[in-house]
């Protein structure tokens, strides 16, 4: 509602300070404009500025793409082969080489063999877990930068909290808000979970919901393929009753109601009213989001390239997010850790599953991916990370976790991964550190996930140690961990 105070702070303990934008405006969420992006332009507006720093990468990522590869793909089955190794330990699948010379991945990715020439691979990503080698703390961690300390006995976390640390696109979206009218943050085509925690790492957190991210998750089950194909987005109108002619009515009745109130618009004059209300307003009616989520305006060769699939179509999505604006896109693998059928928590059936399912739309998709955004000159502006929260145990049929092996199949495994990275400024044809002769361990320069992390700030031109603020006010760092600018040319 609107309060107009009598006798300017009059009513204040401290009068010399004048009266505050809080006296002279309340609007109680943003009811009146039927608008709640309009408190998140204002938030966005208000967050503190990042630190600043320097070096190699620094500040060249306009966007982000994040294929998170939830389930933790084997890297010795993919991109990390290993010869001369115990039976139990090598990969059924044969290797192949690439476009670098001596580097060599599986059969299961023909494409991306012939592309990896364009991104780096980072085979030395490792970690300690803290607690069991569970999925969603892993996730948490990879997510946020931090690690959680309620973990119960069975693996699972408590659901998400007002108190949680904020996933890194919404650090991002406060941090460097967008300067069109665009969503800035998405993330498709289904939550973070593993079996009944859902969404856990993948809001806001103590930063607010005015910073979580545009949430696509088409209906349909994770074995729908053609689910991509069925977007809904009515919500961008944010309320079902309020269509584009409403709102329009709605901005004139604000500019008569400021054409009748002279003193109420000078005293807010300092604070962009006009500015926060038109961005919501032309996001809303401009057309501009959801233009972008119109994958059907692409060509059925393209499509066909990145796959009609989940994963394939969303990565094609993404393409489409950051080419009209989107600061940060994250595709979530399209199946659930914990899970059987295409996800990557292979504790059984590896071969098939790798074989038909999982591998296939990873090679399709991400090679598509990386491709069209460099021959559209969008790769220079645009980081893209491929990486899940572990690897897979280098033995097969044993247990790491407290899972339950079969021969064909290998545990959670956090000591050694792969990741890959693309794009605004990252080295081409690079393969930073190494793993050991049985892919168990780093044989040199490893990478913790928090690493990888500061190193996605860093790219964007936000300082890993800028300072944020938890629930209780207290200050805490983005990540506690240095970018590697080893990655960057």
């Amino acid at each position: 509602m609107f309060r107009l105070p009598g006798a300017p702070a009059k009513d204040l303990c401290d009068s010399h300070l004048g009266t505050t934008r809080r006296d002279f405006l309340r609007v109680g969420g943003s009811g009146m404009l039927g608008l709640t992006l309009n408190q998140l332009f204002r938030a966005q507006a208000s967050a503190e500025s990042a630190g600043t720093t320097g070096g190699p990468g620094w500040g060249k990522a306009k966007s982000v793409i994040l294929c998170y590869l939830q389930g933790g793909p084997s890297h010795l089955d993919l991109w990390d082969p290993k010869e001369n190794v115990p039976s139990n330990v090598k990969s059924d699948f044969k290797a192949i080489s690439t476009k670098i010379p001596g580097v060599n991945f599986t059969e299961l990715l023909p494409r991306l063999a012939t592309v990896n020439d364009k991104f780096t691979m980072i085979r030395s990503m490792s970690y300690t877990p803290n607690g069991l080698f569970n999925h969603t703390a892993a996730i948490y961690q990879m997510m946020t930068g931090y690690t959680t300390d309620k973990v119960s006995p069975s693996g699972q976390l408590e659901p998400p909290s007002p108190k949680d640390f904020p996933n890194f696109g919404s650090n991002i979206m406060r941090l460097k808000p967008s300067d069109v009218p665009m969503l800035p943050f998405v993330m498709l085509p289904r939550p973070l979970q593993e079996s009944n925690v859902v969404g856990k790492a993948g809001t806001a957190g103590f930063l607010g919901k005015a910073f979580d991210p545009y949430t696509l998750y088409p209906d349909g089950d994770d074995m729908d393929m053609d689910k991509m194909s069925r977007i809904r987005i009515e919500d961008l109108q944010l309320r079902p009753d309020v269509f584009t002619v409403r709102l329009q009515r709605r901005a004139r009745l604000r500019d008569s109601l400021e054409k009748q109130m002279p003193v109420l618009e000078k005293a807010v004059a300092n604070y962009n009213l006009d500015e926060y209300y038109d961005r919501a307003l032309n996001l809303i009616v401009s057309g501009r989001a959801r233009e972008a989520f119109a994958i059907e305006q692409e060509p059925a060769a393209l499509r066909d390239k990145y796959g009609r699939n989940t994963f394939g179509q969303s990565c094609l999505l993404a393409r489409r997010l950051v080419e009209a604006g989107t600061k940060v896109v994250e595709v979530i693998w399209p199946k659930v850790a914990n899970s059987d059928n295409h996800s990557w928590d292979v504790h059984t059936g590896l071969f098939t599953r790798m074989k038909e399912q999982s591998a296939p739309m990873l090679d399709n998709g991400l090679t598509s991916l990386i491709k069209d955004l460099d021959e559209r000159g969008l790769l220079d502006s645009t980081l893209v990370v491929a990486v899940g929260e572990f690897g897979r145990s280098p033995v097969k049929g044993v247990s790491t976790s407290g899972n339950g092996n079969s021969p064909d199949g290998r545990d959670h495994w956090p000591y050694c991964y792969t990741a890959v990275v693309a794009g605004a400024g990252i080295k081409r044809g690079y393969v930073h550190g190494k793993s050991d002769n049985t892919g168990s361990a780093p044989a040199e320069d490893p990478v913790h996930p928090g690493e990888l992390l500061a190193t996605i700030y860093h790219a964007v031109g936000i300082a890993p140690d800028t300072i944020v603020h938890n629930h209780l006010n207290q200050p805490r760092e983005l990540v506690k961990a240095q970018a590697v600018t080893k990655l960057f040319a």
